[in-house]
């Protein structure tokens, strides 16, 4: 059986985390097939996007072998900015995951123009 859990996504820049209108969104299951694709508002934000995950009582047996939460990638790519991948964001059933999208503009790498900023979310020890 299965249940849904969402993730918010807001994408932004600087400390002062100024939105960021037009970051592409792409959202894929841990094989690399696409659940999502979204653009963000002028606001940074794209709309709450429902993911389906295992059903909560599925993890509560401490050897099930069955994690707790569905897993997915996500990577947003805004011209100009460093693109962020996001691996094995972890979504809870019936719960909102929230993930904060920091762009870094090229202007401030300029050594580093086409790389991409990486970052493996680890399983939590449930």
């Amino acid at each position: 059986m299965s249940a849904t859990g969402y993730l918010r996504l807001r994408a932004f820049t600087s400390q002062a985390e100024i939105p960021l209108q037009y970051v592409t969104v792409s959202v894929t299951d841990t094989q690399g097939n696409t659940i999502a694709y979204r653009t963000t508002d002028r606001s940074g934000l794209v709309e709450q996007i429902p993911i389906q995950t295992p059903d909560l009582s599925a993890g509560t047996s401490p050897n099930s072998g069955v994690l707790p939460f569905g897993r997915v990638n996500v990577y947003a790519h805004l011209d100009g900015y460093e693109q962020i991948d996001a691996l094995d964001v972890q979504i809870f059933p019936g719960t909102v995951t929230n993930l904060n999208l920091q762009m870094i503009p090229l202007s401030e790498l300029p050594h580093t123009w086409n790389e991409e900023e990486s970052f493996q979310t680890p399983a939590q020890n449930l």
